[in-house]
C-alpha cells in the first residue's frame, strides 16, 4: 500500500509542502556547489561557497531524514527516537518555506496550519505517554467565555460563576473531574507564563490554527494535543469547542 494511500489528505498537504521545501533546497544546494567549483571563482570565494554548501547540505539532509520520520510514525502509528532531532529540525527549518510555498500556489495558510496540527497530534498520540493528573495542562483562550459575562477569569479561572452560558463551566468540569490544571489565556505571553508556573509534562491546547501552530512550536518538546476551536460568531469572539474531543486529549495522557 502507497504512502499516499495511508496518509489522510489533510496531513500529506503538510508533508508535501515539506518535502517540496527540501526539494528546493536541494535544488539551491546545486546551484551553490556549481559556483564552489567554478574555475573562475577566486580561492576565498570557493572556500566560502563549500562551508555554505556544507551546511545547506547537512540541513537538508536531516530535514529529509525528519519527513521520512514523520511519515514512518504516521503510517505506522509508533514513535520512532532516532528521529526525534530530524524532525525538530524539518519542521523549525522548513515550516516557513512550507507557508512560502503554500502562498506561491495559492494554498490557504489556514488549511496548511490545519495539517501540521493534525500532524502533529498524531506524533504525539504515537508516543508511550502515561502522566499524573497533575501533570497535564489544559490551555483554553479567553475568546470560550462569554462576551457579556462581567467576570475576569484569565486571573484566576475559578472566578467562573459557571452559569453555563459558555465552554468554560465545561472545562472546568473536565479539570475538577481529572485532577489536571487549567489556565485561560489572552495570548502567547500568558500562556507561556502558565507553561513556566505549572511546567506541565504534556499540554491540550484549545485556540485557531494559527495560535495553535505558533503554541505548539513555542513549547516544544513538551508534547501538545491542539484542538481546534469553533468560530460561529467569527475570530475571538464566543467562540466554542467539541468538549469530548477535549476530553479524549486528556484521556490520552492519564489513561
Amino acid at each position: 500500500m502507497s504512502v499516499k494511500n495511508l496518509i489522510p489528505v489533510r496531513k500529506r498537504l503538510f508533508v508535501g509542502l515539506l518535502g517540496a521545501g527540501v526539494l528546493g533546497a536541494g535544488i539551491l544546494l546545486a546551484g551553490v556547489w556549481f559556483l564552489a567549483t567554478n574555475p573562475t571563482r577566486t580561492l576565498f570565494d570557493q572556500i566560502l561557497f563549500i562551508a555554505l554548501t556544507i551546511l545547506l547540505m547537512g540541513g537538508t539532509v536531516l530535514a529529509a531524514l525528519g519527513i521520512g520520520g514523520i511519515i514512518l510514525t504516521i503510517m505506522y502509528s509508533k514513535d520512532i527516537t532516532a528521529f526525534h532531532g530530524p524532525i525538530r529540525i524539518a519542521v523549525s527549518l522548513f515550516f516557513p518555506i512550507a507557508l512560502i510555498i503554500g502562498k506561491i500556489f495559492n494554498i490557504d495558510s489556514e488549511k496548511i496550519k490545519s495539517s501540521f496540527i493534525e500532524v502533529n497530534n498524531d506524533l504525539v498520540r504515537s508516543k508511550a505517554l502515561r502522566l499524573r493528573p497533575e501533570q497535564v495542562l489544559i490551555l483554553a483562550p479567553h475568546c470560550l467565555q462569554d462576551s457579556d459575562c462581567p467576570y475576569k477569569i484569565t486571573v484566576n479561572i475559578d472566578n467562573c460563576r459557571r452559569c453555563g452560558k459558555c465552554p468554560v463551566n465545561e472545562l472546568l468540569e473536565l479539570r475538577d473531574a481529572y485532577g489536571i490544571k487549567m489556565g485561560i489565556a489572552t495570548g502567547g505571553t500568558l500562556a507561556r507564563k502558565y507553561v513556566q508556573v505549572y511546567r506541565p509534562r504534556a499540554i491540550v491546547a484549545i485556540a485557531c490554527e494559527n495560535d495553535l501552530t505558533s503554541g505548539i512550536q513555542d513549547t516544544s518538546p513538551i508534547p501538545v494535543l491542539g484542538v481546534r476551536n469553533e468560530r460561529p460568531f467569527g475570530p475571538c469572539f464566543n467562540t466554542r469547542v467539541q468538549i469530548p474531543e477535549v476530553e479524549k486529549a486528556v484521556r490520552f495522557f492519564i489513561s
